[in-house]
């Protein structure tokens, strides 16, 4: 008893007592104090006054300020003082005590116990807590939303692994819920995931607090936050605000932080998923059944019933049609004249090539800006590798090369002439060469020396067994087309045939002169 330390009320009683004319003996047996300290509150009661029953009872300041004694610590140095830089350093950076004091063991040969870096850690007081507020919302205002770690799904059918994320979405008022899991935090991901979270609730609440992830604030600020610019226009389709969290204060949407743990602990252990489809499915009962009829330990009601009650009512409607999730992405055009998007190719002007423009993609098509001026629009394609491309897109003589295909060259050749068209064949008949080129060359050279000359030229060419660009140009340059043909109808026989070669020999040859009996 000895060191007992006695707070202001049992002083009060103590007094009381005394007053009433209890001996110290008296006191001592109540338990409240002992004889010896019963006497010494006495007297100093006896110099002050206290045991006048005529007077009252001072307070308990008055009682602090004579009976409060400061305890006299003896003024000694600790040992880890010579290492308070370091140390200070440490704690700062989040390290544990024990890790400390192993660290100037080996450091600074530390012999001291880790008492005393406990002791001295805590005289720094640089871990002291902080006071937080509770933030209150009304209700329909405010959501708050975050990732956690999913469960590892393997699927029946295919045997794969599957690493998941859980999406969750709290309403701030009466905490009920929706979560799914997901394969990624990508764009689409996460705007899908507010789409169905906005149908689950029936409505759309005032703000979303979120935390500074990359699919939704692109620069993370206290006063000026940038808004990832596909997330923006979702919020402004919706109607919602953006409530992005200081850098750091994840404790500012606590909901939803105690949501996702919720989630983890009380949903994810001991239960086994067949696949990602009925996870999910799995998890839309969990929520509406024990999750949302849960007793919520601090509003001491039922989520679900909160929601149903009152919440659901006051939400912003949905609009009338889904709104268009689409991403937005900055891209640049090559020499090619096509931008590369999710490992797809869309063409753009070749004006353009070399510059940076604003993608934006729906579910369905894909539309190419140059500021805020509309240049390309594409169907949306997924498979990796493939390519759209606009003729109008590519510079002049590429759009011509493609549009001269094999067909054109022949119909060309066909209003040019016969022997025209002859020869177009022959060069596309070849067994080696692709001879595109050359076929546009042909009749390309009627428009520097017209339809009647090129046709010439090209009987000239076929009657010497020279179906090419180059014997047609020849023929031209030089006028040889204005001149006649050579003749090339074969020489009649000499004579009626025989049935004999010309170098054939008489069997009689052979054999030599029959010799007769």
């Amino acid at each position: 008893m000895a060191n007992r330390r006695f707070e202001m009320h049992e002083y009060r009683q103590i007094l009381v007592r005394l007053r009433l004319g209890d001996s110290d003996r008296d006191i001592s047996r109540t338990g409240l104090m002992g004889r010896r300290k019963a006497g010494q509150v006495r007297e100093v009661a006896q110099a002050h006054g206290w045991l006048d029953v005529g007077q009252a009872l001072p307070d308990d300041a008055a009682l602090a300020r004579v009976l409060s004694r400061p305890r006299q610590r003896p003024q000694t140095t600790s040992q880890v003082a010579p290492f308070e830089a370091d140390v200070r350093k440490w704690v700062k950076a989040g390290i544990q005590g024990t890790t400390i004091h192993d660290a100037l063991q080996r450091k600074h040969g530390f012999t001291g116990s880790y008492s005393a870096v406990r002791r001295f850690i805590q005289s720094l007081h640089l871990n002291d807590p902080k006071a937080t507020t509770i933030l209150e919302f009304e209700p329909g205002d405010t959501a708050q939303v975050d990732f956690g770690r999913g469960p590892t799904i393997i699927d029946v059918d295919t045997g794969e692994i599957i690493k998941t994320w859980i999406f969750v979405m709290v309403l701030a008022w009466s905490r009920h819920m929706y979560a799914e899991l997901v394969l990624d935090q990508k764009i689409p991901t996460w705007l899908g995931c507010h789409r169905r979270a906005f149908e689950w609730f029936g409505g759309v609440p005032a703000r979303v607090m979120l935390d500074n992830l990359k699919t939704a604030i692109t620069k993370a600020c206290y006063y000026d936050p940038a808004v990832q610019r596909s997330y923006a226009e979702c919020a402004e389709g919706y109607g919602f605000r953006l409530a992005p969290n200081p850098v750091r204060q994840p404790q500012m949407k606590g909901r939803v932080e105690s949501g996702v743990k919720y989630v983890a602990k009380a949903f994810v252990p001991l239960r086994d998923f067949r696949n990602m489809a009925d996870g999910n499915a799995q998890l839309r009962q969990w929520l509406l059944g024990p999750a949302g009829n849960r007793i919520h330990g601090s509003t001491r009601e039922r989520p679900l019933t909160r929601f149903t009650e009152t919440e659901r009512y006051v939400l912003r409607p949905l609009p009338p049609a889904p709104v268009e999730l689409v991403q937005w992405a900055k891209v640049k055009l090559h020499g090619d004249c096509h931008v590369q998007f999710q490992q797809v190719l869309y063409s753009a002007p070749y004006t353009l090539v070399r510059q940076e423009l604003w993608l934006r993609a729906s579910e369905t098509t894909v539309r190419l800006f140059r500021k805020h001026e509309l240049v390309a629009t594409h169907p949306r394609l997924t498979r990796r590798g493939a390519r759209s491309t606009c003729d109008g897109h590519l510079p002049p003589e590429a759009q011509a090369f493609k549009m001269q295909d094999p067909q054109w060259c022949l119909k060309q050749a066909e209003r040019v002439g016969p022997h025209c068209h002859e020869l177009v064949q022959a060069l596309f008949a070849h067994r080696v060469l692709d001879n595109l080129r050359a076929a546009q060359g042909v009749v390309g050279l009627a428009r520097s020396y017209g339809s009647q000359r090129l046709e010439a030229a090209c009987q000239r060419a076929l009657a010497f067994d020279s179906p090419k660009r180059r014997t047609v140009k020849t023929i031209l340059d030089k006028g040889l087309d204005f001149e006649p043909l050579p003749e090339t109808t074969p020489a009649p026989l000499s004579g009626p045939y025989t049935g004999q070669g010309r170098y054939c020999r008489d069997t009689t040859d052979f054999f030599g002169t029959t010799h007769s009996n």
